[in-house]
């Protein structure tokens, strides 16, 4: 029984040779003139969204660089004012002659 199966099986699936297709026309299978100059147009216009958007992003970096040195100068500066305000309000004197008066070392604040 096998035999009988394999032997159908043989003869069904031989190939039949079909005629060879007809020469293609390289003109309908290529790009050609217009698919080179599409291709090249969206080469150069994704290099030039690329070089737009590295400027836009190197501006925006030096923009962000110069804002900190201002914050930092500003931060710097209130800092300065700060020192300077508190060095102002601390009077020497007063603790020298709370000490001398009250007979020790001036009390701590």
């Amino acid at each position: 029984m096998q035999h009988a199966i394999v032997a159908f099986l043989s003869a069904a699936a031989t190939p039949t040779p079909t005629p060879s297709p007809s020469e293609v026309d390289p003109d309908i299978v290529t790009p050609g003139v217009v698919g080179f100059v599409v291709t090249a147009f969206i080469a150069i216009a994704v290099i030039l969204l690329v070089w737009d958007m590295m400027r836009r992003i190197r501006r925006g970096r030096v923009r962000a660089d110069i804002q900190e040195e201002l914050d930092a100068e500003a931060q710097a500066a209130r800092a300065t004012e700060a020192t300077e305000v508190d060095d102002e309000r601390i009077d020497p004197a007063d603790d020298e002659t709370r000490g001398d008066d009250a007979g020790g070392p001036a009390p701590k604040r």
